[in-house]
């Protein structure tokens, strides 16, 4: 692949943020993209980025809720614009708050049921597979991604579960719940399947050196999916 024809990835840097580098280190590495840091303070992405990815972390130091202050950070509008553009964005478990804060996906989230700080690898299903980051796994596929957050259990009210159930939104979905999230949402999707929220940490299990290369397809997902939309 020629560097011109690579994914481009954009990684938003928050402060507190603590996988900027994971994130982009399984971008570039297992996937080969193009990888670039924005911070938080810019109002806009680079031209052609194909992809945004919100990192975990803990932005802001989590004050008031966990991605309650990132979501008014500038660069957010330039997500925003790009997200409801059509863009690609990915939000890994900050992110993923992140994202709920900014309404670009339904629910919140809450303390964890037990009321800890939880750090382990859980196991995760997969729910659907005809979307931009699961089309290179099975539905039903069992995925052993690690965890790491105190604010991480999933809610939303009913009517608003019962149409991401309707619509196939929950994406991934625990096996053993670590936090007690409702109806045990791992990660869902936006209506149009190109914005992913997840809890879980997929660049942290995505090579075999770190113990388990189960997060890789949704990298190797993600990236079959734009460059087929940008042949």
């Amino acid at each position: 692949m020629k560097e011109s024809d690579a994914l481009k990835a954009v990684v938003i840097t928050f402060p507190g943020s603590n996988c900027d580098q994971d994130a982009a280190h399984a971008l570039r590495v297992v996937v080969g993209a193009q990888v670039s840091f924005v911070w938080h303070g810019q109002s806009e992405l680079p031209a052609g980025t194909d992809l945004v990815m919100l990192p975990g972390g803990f932005s802001y130091g989590d004050a008031l809720r966990s991605g309650a202050i990132a979501r008014f950070s500038p660069i957010m509008a330039g997500v925003r614009r790009f997200a409801e553009g059509g863009g690609h964005v990915w939000g890994i478990c900050n992110g993923f708050q992140v994202l709920l804060e900014s309404h670009l996906l339904p629910g919140a989230m809450l303390q964890n049921a037990s009321g800890r700080f939880v750090s382990r690898t859980v196991r995760m299903r997969v729910e659907q597979e005809d979307t931009p980051y699961t089309r290179t796994l099975a539905r039903g596929r069992i995925l052993r991604i690690p965890v790491a957050h105190h604010e991480g259990r999933y809610h939303a009210s009913e009517e608003t579960l019962d149409h991401l159930e309707a619509e196939g939104r929950v994406v991934f979905r625990y096996i053993d719940d670590p936090n007690g999230s409702v109806r045990s949402i791992a990660g869902i999707c936006s209506a149009n399947r190109r914005v992913l929220g997840m809890m879980p940490h997929p660049e942290r299990a995505a090579e075999a050196v770190l113990g388990s290369e189960d997060g890789r397809p949704i990298f190797d997902s993600i990236a079959a999916h734009l460059a087929e939309a940008t042949a």
